[in-house]
């Protein structure tokens, strides 16, 4: 069975967005500075994709035997396809001597990096806390028998 026009649109869409589109969208080319630095850059990608067609049935002058059957080749077709991407930078990451750090290029990603970044002291003052309340119970406990 022979493939339907729309696919051979669908298939070249989808191949030039995917030669667009890759990891390296996503994650940039590292740039090193002089002092051994690394810098990524990181960008937000969005893309969208839409395939339509319609197969014309054209009346001639020649009836053909309504009994035979007809191939998809002999009804004529049109169609077309589209696509788009966004690409919308949004950080730095920078990788040096004195460890990770993410520069964000908004307001938004700042408020979710400084969350990230508290997530571990924050941790180690609860751990803190519960310890220092298990000796104080203990040392009560202790103390009153």
């Amino acid at each position: 069975m022979s493939d339907h026009p729309i696919q051979g649109l669908m298939k070249t869409a989808m191949e030039n967005i995917k030669a667009m589109v890759d990891v390296n969208t996503i994650v940039g080319d590292a740039v090193e500075t002089p002092d051994g630095t690394v810098i990524l850059p990181i960008s937000r990608v969005g893309f969208g994709f839409a395939a339509g067609g319609s197969d014309f049935h054209l009346e001639t002058e020649q009836q053909h035997d309504r009994s035979s059957a007809h191939s998809p080749s002999a009804v004529p077709f049109g169609g077309g396809s589209g696509g788009g991407v966004s690409i919308h930078p949004i950080a730095f990451l920078v990788v040096g001597k004195d460890g990770v750090n993410i520069v964000p290029l908004d307001n938004n990603t700042h408020l979710f990096e400084k969350i990230i970044d508290q997530a571990p002291k924050l941790i180690d003052q609860m751990q803190q806390l519960f310890k220092n309340n298990q000796t104080n119970t203990t040392t009560t406990l202790s103390s009153s028998q």
